[in-house]
């Protein structure tokens, strides 16, 4: 392969790995629009987010195994065409149900290429090359959350919120055209795999039973879940409480986002000195307190916009550190069925996080108090999960830091 080659490649992969985080961050400035045109509110358009989290949740199980029965670009054509036609339905949307729908579309269909350029990163690369080239990656899908909302608050600004989706449907048709023409089939069909229902169900539960999984797994899932209250009930906060326009909105949503990405990056220098299962009890304590502040906080007004800003960036930087550790942590048990166990934790990550969106979407308060309740509720409960779940660990797995560990996003 040579170099030019496999520099597209990698850029061609981390573009498909990053079309979910897109059409998460990038529509949200347009939450207060969305609403006027919709004739609702701001809280109930958090609902079409949340419709997406619960697609992105369903599309990690599904399409592992579609990409084994089918090989990696065919259900990855049909993913691409689906989420096309799903984004021109969500700009043509007369109603919040519509558009709820629609998201949920979406989001099955972006999941096609969020799997598939994980799948294809080990089919591609040699096994001591992977771990660079996941690194390239995560450093792209990482890159979004600053880039998304800020261009999402201007592309709102000039040509209204239907902006962002023609915008997002354009991305999706060249993606699909760079698939069709320079991508190749990197794994043939294979008609002898089981799409039934039992065998696939059978080697879920065959990850889900390993404490040490389970432990880490659902305590770093709520953990992360506040992640997931934080940009549902953002655009409400900022924007209709703090009376933010979307452009600043978007660089709020930036510079909180170097919160997460920072805190994952300083996580690297910890480990030189520290285990994993050192670090996660420890940031799980900070942020259970962070979140309780908050919360108090918000409760009593104690917090108007910089003071926001500064609870939510130092809660992001606790799950920077949590999330890293708490994957490597879930998926050391496994080898052979590691792309099973990896799913499975995204799916749950995935799950309890719409869970939380849901959460925040459900409150009508005019405040920022019902995205801090719910981030300090999914906080105390990973610290009761991990406290609780690691008595029944027995012999724990260290995590080896030069293994091609890939973690859930």
């Amino acid at each position: 392969m040579t170099r030019q080659r496999h520099f597209f490649l990698i850029l061609l992969l981390g573009t498909l790995s990053t079309l979910g985080p897109f059409s998460i961050d990038m529509y949200l400035p347009g939450f207060p629009a969305i609403a006027q045109d919709l004739h609702t509110t701001t809280a109930e358009v958090s609902l079409s987010l949340s419709s997406f989290f619960v697609g992105i949740s369903a599309g990690q199980l599904l399409y592992g195994p579609l990409l084994d029965r089918f090989g990696r670009k065919k259900p990855l054509y049909v993913g691409l065409t689906l989420y096309i036609l799903a984004s021109i339905g969500c700009l043509l949307a007369k109603s919040i149900d519509a558009l709820i729908i629609l998201r949920f579309v979406q989001a099955i269909g972006s999941c096609a290429a969020a799997v598939a350029s994980v799948t294809m990163v080990r089919d591609l690369f040699p096994a001591k090359d992977s771990a660079r080239v996941f690194a390239l990656l995560l450093l792209v899908v990482g890159a979004s959350p600053m880039i998304a909302p800020t261009v999402g608050g201007y592309v709102t600004a000039a040509f209204g919120w239907q902006g962002v989706f023609i915008i997002l449907a354009a991305i999706a048709v060249l993606i699909l055209l760079a698939v069709i023409i320079s991508l190749p089939e990197t794994y043939k069909p294979n008609p002898a795999f089981s799409l039934k229902p039992k065998p696939i169900i059978k080697n879920f539960l065959s990850v889900i039973v390993d404490p040490q999984f389970y432990t880490y797994a659902v305590a770093g899932a709520f953990a992360f879940s506040g992640l997931f209250a934080y940009v549902s009930g953002s655009p409400l906060v900022f924007m209709d409480v703090f009376h933010v326009d979307g452009k600043v909105y978007g660089w709020i949503f930036a510079i909180l986002s170097i919160g997460f990405i920072g805190s994952s990056q300083v996580n690297n220098l910890l480990l030189k000195r520290f285990q994993s299962e050192q670090v996660v009890p420890v940031a799980i304590v900070a942020q259970v307190l962070l979140a309780s502040l908050f919360f108090i906080g918000a409760s009593l007004g104690w917090f108007e916009l910089y003071g926001t800003i500064v609870m939510i960036f130092l809660f992001l930087c606790c799950v920077g550190l949590i999330n890293p550790n708490a994957a490597a942590l879930s998926l050391a048990p496994f080898s052979k069925n590691a792309g099973t166990a990896s799913s499975l934790m995204g799916a749950m990550q995935l799950g309890i996080g719409a869970l939380a969106s849901v959460g925040v979407s459900m409150f009508s308060s005019h405040s920022s108090m019902p995205m801090a309740a719910i981030m300090a509720a999914t906080s105390v409960i990973a610290l009761l999960v991990l406290f609780i779940g690691r008595r029944f660990i027995k012999q724990p797995i260290k995590v080896d830091p030069s293994s091609d560990v890939i973690l859930a996003h």
